[in-house]
């Protein structure tokens, strides 16, 4: 259906809703906060279901049994907070119990079961809630239950359920999909306060209609209705003073699928060579098949025409914005509305609000789509994915998502399944479907059009990001996918590669006074690394570390340096690899290095470590010590190569 409505300007009366939990100011200054680059040493992370051999038997969701016979499903040493929490059950299965250990603590701070996100405190509506699927021709009926409650930690956390979340046989009560994403800090002290642990439920907070805007000092420009031929484009505004754009608002008598594609939206912030936002208006809006309503957050297309994004977006001399007819018909924009508010953002400090360049609609044979690719430092806070079938009905959403930051080959974030990455779950059967950060519109199974927003759960990166996603169960499917990635970026990386050692390699030993002491042996095996590249088999030779043994190496570094991060190659194929790391004979206390998953048939990983600045500021060389632990009794370290990143 298309979208059909005329244009007034009572669309701007606000929508009041009642929030409980997080303080308007804390998500206010959340998002105030989002073009604020991280310092580097924030990482995202990822726990959950996914197949370890690479198919789509995405449904064991644990990692082991601890000593009190609860089952853990996140393990992470070190301080950070919990972001997102997503996971789908069959109803006829058992209500799992979550409970939360924080800062090695036997008691859990918090404990919810499935069924009580959304009304168990802290976990309310709307930042934590509860979707029942439909039964659609007995793939369900299924519950999605997840949270965006912010969850801190300073030294530990670990997160268990009362029963095995694994299998997929709703007649044996088995489900087991799921996953945790959160991030890690280099020191307890950048571990976000939030105000989640007040209990002033009958606060009431409002949001803004069609779009949260968090800054309330703002001024309107209008932007008059405009019909764009075939072939052409037009200046909606320039602004020529240094400004924060905090909403862009479209509207349309006619949004469907053509429009939505085809009239491409450019923002070019402080006369940047190239836009910075160049993109289709459904992507930058957040729906490109305009067959429903999608209302999220920061991003939205309604059915009356509405168009939102509200993003604040700093520039510190001009803004221009445009509008561009790639089609074969004409478009009438009905008008607009831009606001802005004064910046107040330490320019090096912040990024530009931008896109990758929009992946145009198509499909590559036995391969991941390649959403995206960025260079610099950043942090990625929204994608936009379309995606079309041979013929309506087939079922597209099995394909996960693989997201790779600053190098490392094994993928940072992954998801079991297309529909998971957007914390729904259970398949595209009845869009559109709408939380605050994120979901799809379409018709059942395909197309759809999914939209993510990291908010919260935003990703940094020093160096580089790459998206990519599957095209079905293992790319086994003819699909074609469109979109593109929104971030926050400065085209400078925040790191630089300063040294790498091989363990198999004498010279490179030599080289770096490397120094392997008690007993160990080295192995040579052929694997693959998860993720999108995971058909390209490598042998790599690693080492395999007894009791009271450990590693020395010199590494080079620059002085002037905000802390650096190790990036292990090892081998995979058990659990709960921990080593103590030291620096120059110093303890790093921050954390241990501790990897708690394990894959035996995707054998080889790439992780990270960070140090931060007060063990490294002011050498050139530093001599590190991994030192291996065991785990309840097992010893199961390994290491091929470390490659050392210094902090700019």
């Amino acid at each position: 259906m298309t979208m059909r409505k005329k244009y007034c300007f009572s669309l701007l009366a606000a929508i009041i809703l009642t929030l409980h939990m997080i303080a308007q100011t804390d998500i206010r200054q959340q998002i105030r906060q989002l073009p604020l680059l991280e310092q580097p040493g924030t990482e995202i992370h990822y726990q959950g279901s996914i197949d370890k051999t690479g198919g789509n038997a995405d449904w064991d969701w644990y990692l082991y049994e601890d000593l009190h016979h609860e089952w853990v499903v996140l393990d992470v040493d070190g301080p950070g907070c919990i972001q997102n929490l997503t996971q789908h059950r069959y109803l006829t299965c058992k209500d799992p119990l979550f409970r939360f250990y924080l800062d090695g603590s036997d008691t859990p701070q918090y404990q919810v079961r499935l069924s009580e996100l959304g009304i168990s405190f802290p976990f309310k509506k709307p930042w934590a809630d509860s979707y029942i699927g439909p039964y659609d021709n007995g793939r369900g009926p299924i519950r999605v239950a997840r949270s965006f409650v912010p969850i801190a930690f300073s030294k530990h956390c670990k997160v268990t359920t009362d029963m095995r979340l694994y299998g997929n046989d709703r007649e044996r009560g088995e489900s087991g999909w799921g996953h945790i994403i959160y991030h890690t800090y280099a020191m307890p002290s950048d571990v976000p306060q939030r105000s989640m642990k007040s209990e002033n439920l009958e606060e009431i907070r409002r949001l803004k209609a069609r779009g949260y805007v968090a800054f309330d000092e703002t001024q309107s420009i209008t932007v008059p209705g405009v019909r764009l031929v075939s072939g052409s484009e037009h200046q909606l505004a320039h602004i020529n003073h240094s400004a924060v754009l905090t909403a862009v608002r479209l509207y349309a008598e006619q949004l469907d699928s053509i429009a939505l594609q085809n009239i491409w939206l450019s923002i070019t912030f402080d006369g940047h060579q190239t836009p910075d936002i160049y993109c289709p208006i459904g992507a930058f809006f957040g729906n490109s098949l305009g067959l429903g309503s999608t209302e999220y957050l920061l991003m939205g297309v309604t059915e009356n025409g509405t168009m939102y994004n509200t993003f604040p977006m700093p520039f510190w001399n001009d803004a221009e914005l445009r509008i561009v007819n790639k089609g074969q018909q004409d478009f009438q924009l009905l008008g607009g509305l831009l606001l802005t508010t004064p910046n107040s953002y330490q320019q090096e400090q912040a990024g530009y609000f931008r896109n990758t360049p929009f992946y145009s609609r198509r499909h590559t044979e036995g391969e991941d789509s390649r959403i995206a690719h960025v260079t610099g430092w950043g942090k990625m806070v929204a994608a936009h994915i379309t995606c079309w079938a041979k013929r309506p009905n087939l079922i597209t959403c099995e394909g996960d998502v693989h997201l790779y930051i600053d190098g490392e080959r094994t993928p940072r974030l992954q998801s079991d399944g297309s529909e998971s990455y957007v914390s729904y779950g259970w398949g595209f059967p009845t869009p559109p479907e709408n939380h605050l950060f994120g979901g799809y519109d379409g018709l059942a199974d395909n197309p759809w059009s999914m939209t993510r927003l990291c908010v919260l759960d935003y990703y940094p990166f020093n160096s580089q990001l790459n998206f990519n996603i599957e095209s079905g169960e293992h790319n086994n499917q003819y699909l074609e996918h469109s979109g593109t990635v929104f971030y926050y970026g400065q085209q400078d990386p925040a790191e630089v590669l300063t040294d790498n050692i091989m363990l198999s390699d004498k010279q490179s030993l030599r080289r770096h006074k490397g120094k392997i002491v008690g007993e160990h042996r080295l192995e040579t095996v052929t694997s693959v690394y998860e993720g999108t590249d995971n058909q390209q088999h490598m042998e790599k030779t690693f080492v395999t570390y007894g009791p009271a043994s450990s590693l020395t190496f010199q590494a080079k570094i620059l002085p002037n340096n905000k802390g650096i991060r190790l990036v292990r190659t090892s081998n995979q194929r058990l659990p709960r690899q921990l080593a103590q790391v030291l620096v120059d004979g110093q303890p790093v206390t921050e954390r241990n290095w501790y990897h708690a998953d394990n894959n035996p048939h995707m054998q080889w990983l790439d992780d990270s470590f960070v140090i931060p600045a007060h063990y490294t500021k002011g050498k050139k060389t530093i001599t590190i010590q991994i030192c291996p632990q065991p785990c309840d009794g097992h010893l199961s370290w390994t290491d091929a190569a470390y490659q050392i990143y210094t902090f700019k």
